[in-house]
Formats: C-alpha cells, sequence, structure tokens
C-alpha cells in the first residue's frame, strides 16, 4: 500500500509539470490563433489521468489556472471541489464519493465539452476567478512533450526519461518533492531555447491534440 501512495504521488508531481510546461507551449503555440479573445480571463488547464477506470476522458488528477493578464498562475486541488448544482455520477456515489459533482469526476461521461464546462463552473464556483478556455491534456500528452524534448539535461546530465522517471530519482537523492517539481520543469523549459526542440515539442503538443489526448474548449 505504501509503494502504491508513492506511485500515487509520483504521478501526481508528473501531471503538475506538464502543466508548468504547457504553460509555455500554450502561449506559444496557440496565442494569437485559439486565444485570441481570452483576454482578461484565465485559462483553466485540467490534468487528466486517463487509467482511472470510467467511460469519459478520466479523472482530474490537478488543475492550473493561468493568468491572460501577467498575474499569478494558481495550482488548483480538486480535493473537496465540487459543483453547486450538478450531481455526482451514481456510480461514484455507490462508492461514497457524495452527491455534488466533484471536480475530480468531472469528466466522468464521454460528453467531454459537458465535462470540460463543469469544471470551469466547479473551479469558478470555488475560486471566485473568472475562467475562459479550459484546456485538458493527460500522461500520454506528457510523455509525447518529453519524448520530444529528450535528451533533457537534468542535475548537470544529459538523461532520456519519462517524468516519473525524473521525479523518482530526483526523491531517491533526497530532494523534496517542490524542489523535483521545479528542477525537471527547468529541464523542460531549457529546452524550449532549441529552437529544434522548441518546434518538437510544439508538433508532439499539436499531434496529442488531434489525437484526442490533448483538448481545448472555450
Amino acid at each position: 500500500m505504501e509503494d502504491d501512495s508513492k506511485m500515487g504521488t509520483q504521478k501526481k508531481i508528473a501531471i503538475l509539470l506538464l502543466i508548468i510546461i504547457l504553460f509555455g507551449l500554450i502561449f506559444f503555440v496557440f496565442n494569437g490563433i485559439f486565444l485570441g479573445d481570452s483576454s482578461g480571463s484565465n485559462i483553466l488547464v485540467c490534468a487528466v489521468d486517463e487509467s482511472e477506470n470510467r467511460p469519459g476522458m478520466g479523472a482530474v488528477d490537478m488543475a492550473y489556472l493561468i493568468s491572460t493578464t501577467g498575474g499569478n498562475n494558481t495550482p488548483i486541488y480538486p480535493s473537496g471541489m465540487v459543483h453547486p448544482t450538478a450531481s455526482e455520477p451514481a456510480e461514484a456515489q455507490a462508492e461514497g464519493a457524495g452527491s455534488q459533482l466533484l471536480l475530480h469526476d468531472s469528466l466522468w461521461n464521454n460528453d467531454t465539452k459537458q465535462g470540460a464546462q463543469y469544471a470551469k463552473e466547479i473551479v469558478e464556483y470555488n475560486t471566485n476567478q473568472s475562467v475562459g478556455p479550459v484546456i485538458l491534456i493527460n500522461t500520454k500528452a506528457l510523455d509525447a512533450i518529453i519524448q520530444a524534448a529528450s535528451p533533457l539535461e537534468y542535475n548537470g546530465q544529459v538523461v532520456n526519461a519519462s517524468g516519473i522517471d525524473l521525479i523518482r530519482e530526483d526523491q531517491v537523492q533526497g530532494a523534496s518533492r517542490g524542489d523535483a517539481v521545479l528542477s525537471f520543469a527547468d529541464a523542460l523549459i531549457n529546452a524550449t531555447h532549441n529552437p529544434m526542440k522548441l518546434i518538437k515539442m510544439a508538433g508532439a503538443a499539436s499531434s496529442q491534440y488531434f489525437q484526442g489526448n490533448l483538448r481545448i474548449y472555450f
């Protein structure tokens, strides 16, 4: 059980890393194309764990509000965040989730557009911040972007690895979870300074979009 808990923590950190790197990619690739009319609102990025068994895209394990006006960017922790009126799926209620729709379960059903709207409404209701575009992205997209950026320079070494691999190594060496996030994010951000890698990362993001692993709703 302890090993499972550690793996769950590592997966959540890896998802958070995805959000950090996408902060740069979103504006580089999509700004002016998709986000031209989003001035004054926040972009909601939902990190989706597609391994959780449900009809829809997956479970929202982490989210992030990205300011389009240069303000602070806010991490969103789904635990306890509920929709003001929508109900949890019956299957989740049977497992003790409660009656109000959780952010974690907002993408439960196959109607992903409706799920994105639920996620938006939940975040607005719980944070009192306005939300414009909603971006949904899963761990397959994370791995694709990391692969496109590889080899990465990390802790003074050139490595090819997945996000979870890098984080696990960092934790073994005694780094805090926050340091693990920041150090790996730095490696990915540094990769965007290489024009060829940046093109590959943008291409990976575009490919994942068309495969349905990265979705954008307005």
